[in-house]
């Protein structure tokens, strides 16, 4: 039966509904004064995290309702199969088994093939920890005999923003002898870029792509080997010493260069925005270690096992999907945003725009009838502090309504004197104001205190009014830890998939980011002067003639 037309859970929706109704003309301010404890009940903590949601507009009741929501969509039911390693990936009819990554070394994770698969993640592991403490001790030299001083990740997607995301995070574990660079973009001021801070006698190129086949992949290894080869006099023998493969195609590996023994493999059920705890995060375990790498996934397992073990009303990624599905589907608001105060998750919202949107932005429901209601917000965010300076203003006083997580560090990983001080007040204080607002009256009366007339203040207090009531989560950790950050990344991959069963999307396929690529292929063509023109739209002939003019000029 599909999820739309199942009974129980249009019944819980409805409910929800009706509760929102109840809510509507009850700002944050009024919901604290009608329960004081707040704090208390709307708050759950594991892991290493502590989750206070109680400054978002719903009440313990709606949190009861959004949980009988999860309950008739069978959460329970598909949790199990997913950490079962049954074909959840339904469109695909594949496992996403990327939980059994982090499962404890020589303990199979459940599951009818739990066994071989333990036994072929400890392999691979095992081949990880070999090659990253060649690398780190210096024992894997370059065609010089130089040792690696750079490595340079390749890939795209979940095969560069994972990987980049953690070694950002925690590079205050990085090797001191080993600088670590990504590149992603097709554009080849990236490549360029990095490759002027390389010496090619020194660096490692780790080249991330299952199929072997995708294009910005390809073209920037195939330049990147370029600039080796041509560094070492011609000598095509070289790429045996400096590339190294994450990958499924031996064959094409191959013949790019790569032999066989430097190919890292992982597998079908392993989707790229869950990759980065398989071999997609060689480059991790080279930069910071294999004990850095394995406490990473250690961190995740633990919050694995909360997801499975804990109720609803005490299990973070469950309470942090359905804040979001009641702030996406019953009040409609259709961004949000994530806002870290701790600089060393610059990169954490970028990674979580591939893992939300890519993974729930979907239109239709796992049967392929049209989703009931909205689904899957737009995401975004960048350092918190940073934002303040910038876009907040329109979180503050914009029309729309943008509900926030801010994620908080009790400490720094390199603290300084007063600093720690001011990022927490900083994160707070936004919270805070985000909640409380500011009436025209207050502003008035502030403009006053300070010395206005009276039809000055007047005049002004309406720009200096807030209208407050934005609804904002605050995640709280003591001090950003591989244990810790593993922790974070699974806590938003478990929200991801309750808000996908909720809502009856099939969270592990991504078909939206196909039409485009394939486009590319015949819209190069026609660029080279081949090709149909008549299989594109006038705007985009017009275009390609320009681009193509432009260049017979230059």
């Amino acid at each position: 039966m599909p999820a739309h037309d199942d009974p129980r859970l249009s019944g819980a929706w409805i409910a929800l509904e009706r509760h929102r109704e109840t809510l509507a003309t009850s700002p944050l301010s009024a919901l604290f004064e009608r329960d004081p404890d707040r704090p208390r009940t709307l708050s759950a903590e594991a892991c290493g995290l502590f989750l206070d949601y109680s400054k978002q507009r719903l009440d313990a009741v709606a949190r009861g309702l959004l949980l009988d929501l999860a309950a008739a969509a069978d959460l329970p039911g598909w949790r199990e199969r997913m950490f079962r390693g049954e074909a959840v990936n339904v469109t695909e009819g594949r496992a996403a088994l990327h939980v059994a990554l982090r499962w404890p070394p020589g303990d199979a994770p459940p599951g009818a093939h739990g066994t071989v698969v333990a036994r072929d993640v400890e392999s691979v592991r095992a081949r990880m920890e070999r090659f990253s403490e060649d690398v780190r001790s210096g024992a894997w030299i370059g065609y010089s005999g130089e040792p690696v001083r750079h490595v340079v990740n390749i890939g795209i997607g979940g095969s560069d923003l994972g990987p980049a995301m953690v070694c950002r995070a925690l590079d205050a574990l990085a090797h001191p002898r080993i600088a670590c660079h990504f590149v992603s973009n097709i554009d080849s001021n990236h490549l360029s870029s990095v490759l002027e801070r390389c010496d090619p006698r020194a660096t490692l190129f780790i080249v991330s792509s299952k199929t072997f086949s995708t294009e910005e992949t390809l073209r920037n290894a195939s330049s990147a080997r370029a600039w080796l080869v041509g560094a070492a006099g011609d000598d095509h023998s070289v790429v045996d010493r400096h590339f190294v493969a994450v990958s499924t195609a031996l064959e094409r590996c191959a013949a790019f260069g790569i032999p066989e023994r430097n190919v890292f493999g992982f597998w079908d059920w392993v989707g790229g925005r869950y990759s980065l705890w398989s071999a997609i995060g060689l480059s991790i375990a080279v930069s910071l270690g294999m004990d850095a790498f394995r406490a990473l996934q250690r961190g995740a397992h633990a919050m694995d096992r909360h997801f499975l073990e804990a109720p609803g009303e005490a299990n973070l990624p469950v309470l942090l999907a359905l804040v979001g599905i009641w702030n996406r589907s019953l009040l409609g608001l259709p961004t949000h945003a994530v806002l870290p105060y701790d600089h060393a998750l610059e990169l954490f919202p970028a990674y979580l725009q591939q893992l939300e949107m890519e993974s729930n932005g979907k239109g239709v429901d796992r049967e392929g009838g049209p989703l009931a209601r909205a689904a899957g917000a737009v995401t975004w965010g960048t350092l918190g502090s940073n934002g303040q300076h910038a876009y907040y203003q329109l979180l503050h006083q914009g029309l729309d309504t943008v509900p926030v997580d801010l994620v908080v560090p009790v400490f720094s990983q390199r603290p300084l004197p007063g600093h720690e001080d001011a990022v927490v007040a900083n994160a707070l204080a936004q919270a805070e104001a985000f909640m409380r607002g500011r009436g025209a009256e207050e502003a008035r009366r502030e403009l006053l205190a300070e010395g206005l007339a009276d039809h000055d203040a007047a005049r002004l207090a309406p720009h200096r009014a807030m209208p407050g009531n934005r609804p904002s989560s605050v995640l709280l950790y003591e001090r950003l830890t591989p244990d810790v950050l593993g922790a974070l990344i699974a806590l938003y991959e478990h929200k991801v998939f309750t808000q996908a069963v909720c809502w009856g999307i099939n969270p592990f396929d991504q078909f939206g980011v196909e039409l485009g690529k394939r486009l590319a292929i015949t819209l190069r063509e026609l660029m080279a002067g081949t090709g149909d023109a008549a299989a594109h739209d006038p705007s985009t002939r017009a275009l390609v003639e320009r681009v193509r003019a432009v260049r017979a000029r230059a």
